[in-house]
């Protein structure tokens, strides 16, 4: 799968979950910040992402990654 289809998804997964917030994000944006989001519901966003691409993200390598093209980057390691 390219990068661009992986953004889209995982896009249309944060509208799911964050609802109109998530539609003014970018793919560099801070999903923290931008989505006014705590950890756990980031957790919560992990755990729609991993079962959306059928893969398992260990927490450690979510250290540091707070925008879309950061999780892009590990969903098309972990595929």
């Amino acid at each position: 799968m390219n990068s661009d289809a992986t953004l889209t998804r995982l896009s249309a997964l944060a509208v799911q979950r964050f609802g109109e917030a998530a539609k003014d994000l970018n793919a560099n944006a801070d999903l923290f910040t931008t989505l006014n989001i705590d950890s756990l519901q980031a957790l919560d966003l992990l755990t729609d992402l991993e079962d959306e691409f059928d893969i398992e993200v260990p927490d450690y390598e979510l250290q540091g990654v707070n925008s879309l093209n950061g999780l892009v980057e590990i969903i098309e390691r972990r595929q």
